[in-house]
């Protein structure tokens, strides 16, 4: 099984969340870029809230697609100190790595929110979505991050997923709603058909139009 599209793939997953339709407490966080087109399907679906919550994946200098850990919003830090060891990656290198990656949330968080607030996360239940998870990095440092703010329940719902991914994240979170999790998973990108990159703009008229 494979999705059409982001799209399709928020509407599949809100229907494994209907028990927290029309909840005055539910808020659903959107993991940009990508996670931005599905959490609307999923929040329109369950009549709630929808907002962005920042996060950044650390990449390996020269391998950027593989991430050595994740940093969020409120100053959270991941670091998978196994791949980093084997790696011999040394902690000047992770610092560099996260200064430019904090930057670079610091900018996306201005531009997708501009002056308005980040949403009240105490005593909600959250549920944050992203497109799909591959190492979980940074699915693991946004709940880190949303947990400061003392939410009643962290709800983590992807489209799809590695199961053992999702087994972890369990120990992470109140609940995890994978949709789709494939033995053999090989990239997020090869379980949909179309999935071309979300921009910045994309989730900017989004937001724009729940607003």
């Amino acid at each position: 099984m494979r999705f059409r599209d982001r799209t399709q793939a928020g509407r599949l997953l809100a229907e494994y969340l209907q028990h927290y339709k029309d909840r005055l407490d539910v808020l659903v966080l959107a993991l940009p870029r990508g996670g931005v087109p599905v959490a609307r399907e999923v929040a329109a679906a369950l009549k709630a809230p929808l907002d962005v919550f920042m996060v950044r994946k650390l990449g390996v200098p020269g391998q950027e697609e593989l991430g050595m850990g994740a940093i969020a919003s409120g100053g959270v830090r991941t670091v998978n100190d196994e791949l980093v060891r084997d790696l011999g990656i040394s902690n000047e290198m992770i610092e560099f790595v996260t200064s430019q990656e904090q930057k670079e949330l610091e900018r996306r968080e201005r531009l997708y929110r501009g002056n308005r607030p980040p949403p009240p996360i105490g005593g909600r239940s959250v549920i944050v979505v992203d497109d799909g998870l591959a190492t979980g990095w940074t699915m693991k440092a946004a709940v880190a991050a949303i947990r400061q703010q003392q939410p009643a329940r962290v709800i983590v719902a992807v489209p799809a997923a590695p199961p053992e991914i999702c087994d972890e994240l369990r120990q992470e979170a109140d609940e995890v709603v994978c949709a789709l999790t494939p033995q053999g998973f090989s990239s997020v990108g090869g379980c949909y058909e179309d999935f071309p990159q979300t921009t910045d703009e994309e989730v900017r008229d989004l937001l724009r139009q729940v607003a």
